[in-house]
């Protein structure tokens, strides 16, 4: 079908040019694909373009040196008002365009103005008309018929493609004539899958999801999936449900429902570009709940990782992250391939990672060695939103760097040199993203804790959300407990937080009923009583799982003798949601937590759930 689709791509060339160079009506023939228009400066010269002519479309590219036809398209001039930079000259084409005297009227060309859809600017003069006589394309289909099945198939798709594109309407004569073709071929069966998707299409380009011609090619996906597909028409067969899916209706239900089934079965046989695709529809198609589907292709893509181009594992790490599915081995293989590859690869891919690690859990020593290096070289590079996600991740995780001293060094040269420009929210992100690590950033608190700075947080008049203000809290807290040297600016009281805690868990994560259910009974043994609270609120605002008091001797006081506390323990009971998903570290908000309730004078005792489920009996021989 090489001939067909070389017809396509010549007849797409030469309208295009034409369109874009010069406000003319034309008649453009066949031409040959080896000579392409390569002067487009002729628009001043009167010039003749041939008829159409219908040839076999195996030999289209051969017929260049036929005698032109007898019903030939005048060019007309450039009005006077218009104006070219340089005088046209003439333009040798395989269209045979030859000089006739200026005074020779256009021959009459049958219209399909009714029919097309209204162009704009140069577009608007583009007579397309001798493309699509109705007996050009009635000869070019009985001669496609010679055809084998699956190349006339891809003809006809070529033809009505070029349809859409040149503006025709659903009504048109050639549409129809082309539609009415491929409603004869597709009663076969034997038109192959990626054809029929190809179909699939056009025709909802050119008639919408409701005609007949895409209800048929549907009914024939739906039997060829249902036998077996291969790797490359089940992508196929995903994109095009991508333009055409609607949750309504059951064949299309119960087609997709197949071809996740069959997808799994070749999920071996899956080439990068087609795990990267798949995974994009999955997302498209809003099928979350295919999770199997999901973890499997997560896990090809841990495979085929070194074949991946930055854009398709962007594309895969995204649509992971909207699924919410994590797999081990991709990051593996992202352990293992990526840090070789980031001295060259995309700026938006370093911060895609560092996204999927932080959203995941995700605390990797090699990737973020290698991203904190790749930071300390190329950081000027890198844009303002890669740079927060890259700082933003490694301080969320609690991962210090070996070379943090100059990894900082480099993020305070780019604040200075970007401050003035920077987002509100982004500086502010990486700010607090740095107190995880004990990282201070007291040269900016001047700044941040201005009114000015205050007042751009506002989005559009309204108050500063709260997840802003607990942000500016905790930088606060930090100075005023962990950095007793600093006597600058301070956050006014009125914009404190009273307490921390919050459904989207962004400064600490809450106590586990059942973690808190297997401490308490062994908890009370040890203590002879319940001589502890849950819950409680401390002055800075944040929550206590459990907490003790003692006096002076060490004694554990009741409730009703705490106001003789002489020492507070703060018990804390550790779920899995406090940690990183791959490692035993704390996240970074509650290790930042922890340093400031010890600076508030509590004794801090860890209390991690791996430990409870190893040893469920501590308590009773403590």
């Amino acid at each position: 079908m090489r001939s067909i689709i070389c017809m396509s791509a010549s007849v797409r060339t030469a309208c295009q040019q034409a369109s874009v160079c010069f406000p003319l009506y034309r008649g453009l023939s066949l031409c040959n694909s080896s000579e392409r228009l390569t002067d487009i400066e002729f628009v001043s010269k009167t010039v003749i373009a041939e008829q159409p002519r219908i040839i076999d479309p195996r030999y289209f590219q051969r017929e260049n040196t036929r005698p032109a036809a007898a019903g030939v398209a005048l060019l007309h001039k450039v009005p006077a008002t218009a104006t070219r930079r340089n005088e046209a000259t003439p333009c040798h084409t395989d269209a045979h365009l030859a000089h006739r005297p200026a005074e020779r009227a256009a021959q009459h060309l049958s219209s399909y103005t009714p029919y097309a859809k209204a162009q704009r600017g140069a577009a608007a003069h583009v007579n397309i008309q001798s493309l699509f006589e109705e007996d050009v394309i009635t000869e070019l289909c009985s001669k496609l018929a010679d055809f084998p099945i699956n190349d006339r198939a891809e003809g006809l798709a070529t033809l009505l493609q070029a349809c859409v594109e040149f503006g025709l309407e659903a009504q048109s004569p050639p549409v129809l004539i082309l539609v009415k073709e491929c409603l004869e071929l597709l009663p076969s069966r034997d038109v192959g899958v990626t054809q029929l998707c190809q179909l699939g299409k056009v025709a909802c380009a050119l008639e919408g999801r409701g005609s007949g011609l895409v209800t048929e090619v549907m009914n024939s996906i739906s039997c060829a999936v249902e036998d077996a597909v291969s790797p490359s028409e089940a992508a196929a067969v995903y994109s095009l449900l991508t333009a055409l899916y609607e949750p309504s209706c059951q064949q299309q239900a119960l087609m997709l429902s197949v071809l996740h089934r069959q997808t799994q079965r070749q999920i071996h046989r899956l080439k990068s570009s087609q795990v990267s695709d798949i995974l994009q529809c999955l997302l498209k198609l809003k099928q979350k709940q295919t999770i199997s589907l999901a973890l499997r292709l997560s896990h090809r893509a841990s495979q085929v990782f070194t074949a991946f181009s930055d854009d398709e594992i962007i594309k895969v790490l995204s649509t992971l992250m909207t699924l919410g599915q994590h797999d081990g081995e991709l990051l593996a293989a992202m352990e293992k391939h990526l840090p070789e590859r980031l001295g060259t690869c995309d700026p938006e891919l370093i911060s895609k990672v560092m996204e999927y690690c932080l959203q995941m859990r995700c605390r990797s020593e090699p990737i973020f060695e290698a991203v904190a290096e790749n930071f300390v070289c190329s950081a000027e590079s890198h844009t303002d939103t890669q740079i927060a996600k890259q700082v933003v991740a490694i301080g969320r995780l609690n991962y210090l760097p070996q070379c943090s001293s100059q990894m900082f060094k480099k993020l305070e040269d780019v604040l200075t040199s970007r401050f003035s420009h920077l987002h509100p929210r982004s500086l502010l992100d990486m700010l607090h993203a740095c107190i995880h690590l004990e990282r201070f950033p007291l040269n900016y608190m001047n700044n941040i804790f201005s009114p000015y700075f205050l007042q751009k947080l506002q989005d559009k008049g309204e108050p500063v959300d709260k997840n802003a203000l607990g942000q500016l809290t905790q930088l606060h807290l930090s100075a005023s407990l962990e950095c007793t040297y600093y006597w600058g600016p301070r956050l006014p009281f009125s914009l404190h937080v009273k307490k921390f805690s919050s459904l989207d868990q962004a400064f600490e994560s809450p106590m586990e009923t059942s973690l808190y259910r297997q401490v308490k009974g062994p908890l009370m043994q040890l203590l002879g009583g319940t001589f502890f609270i849950t819950r409680v609120f401390t002055p800075i605002g944040y929550t206590v799982d459990v907490e003790i008091c003692l006096d002076e001797n060490g004694f554990i006081l009741p409730q009703s003798q705490w106001e003789h506390t002489y020492k507070r323990i703060a018990l804390c009971l550790d779920g899995q949601s406090r940690f990183c998903t791959n490692t035993r570290h704390l996240l970074g908000k509650e290790a930042t937590k922890r340093r400031h309730l010890h600076r508030m004078g509590y004794e801090v005792v860890e209390v991690c759930f791996a430990n409870i489920v190893k040893n469920s009996c501590f308590f009773y021989y403590y």
